[in-house]
């Protein structure tokens, strides 16, 4: 595998692996990732994990473009993924109901899965972590199933409760903090996604895989849910 360059920035650099968001792409991101930690070393400033790239930051006191070419060059020789089961399986509990989370009925009813189909569907599958981002502790994940696909909402909300749980086209993602957001809310988690007490801050990370399990009020509430209804305004 030989990734596309791209200039960013005078000490940045883009690595663009794959042309189009798959599932599959994780697992070669990773060992990518792995391999440059090991290439560049302590020249390594930052490297950021997307859906089909890489960002790496480099130190320029320690390193020319030419260099860090060779860095990367060295990483990629006869790369291959460790894993197609790369990072952690993470088990998130959900509440799925429409006082917290106002387009669930909406994608039941366009879907023809009715309520409960909608929750089986969403919850069958595991999603893997493409990238963090928009937010602290924002997970971007996918792909959910074709007929769970909802376009983003035409004005956004101001305001999103912490825990909501969402779909935008193909991906789905839970609101850790209290934000502006125009996913398509079906539900709402209890779980704390952004904490500064937390390994980086973020209890998600790119590699992971996620699974939704649905849990009732009571659950939901015992595990510090907050049950409060959405307001359904812009």
């Amino acid at each position: 595998m030989r990734p596309r360059v791209e200039v960013v920035g005078i000490d940045s650099l883009i690595l663009r692996l794959f042309e189009r968001i798959d599932e599959c792409n994780m697992p070669w991101l990773l060992a990518a990732t792995e391999r440059l930690r090991e290439s560049f070393g302590a020249a390594l400033v930052d490297l950021v994990p997307s859906y089909t790239t890489l960002l790496l930051q480099y130190d320029l006191l320690q390193l020319d473009d030419r260099q860090a070419r060779e860095c990367i060059a060295q990483a990629f020789e006869d790369l291959r993924p460790a894993s197609e089961a790369a990072g952690r399986e993470l088990q998130v509990p959900v509440w799925y109901h429409p006082s917290v989370g106002p387009e669930l009925t909406e994608l039941a009813e366009r879907s023809g899965l009715g309520i409960s189909g909608v929750i089986a569907r969403h919850s069958a599958r595991s999603y893997p972590v493409f990238a963090l981002g928009f937010a602290p502790g924002f997970a971007f994940m996918g792909l959910v199933d074709e007929c769970l696909a909802s376009p983003r909402l035409g004005t956004p909300r101001q305001r999103v409760a912490p825990g909501s749980l969402g779909i935008a086209d193909r991906q789905t993602a839970i609101y850790p903090v209290e934000s502006p957001g125009g996913w398509n809310l079906i539900g709402r988690s209890p779980a704390t996604l952004f904490d500064r007490n937390l390994e980086g801050y973020s209890l998600l990370r790119p590699g992971d895989r996620v699974r939704f399990v649905p849990v009732e009020r009571d659950e939901f509430i015992r595990l510090g849910g907050n049950d409060s209804p959405f307001e359904v305004t812009p």
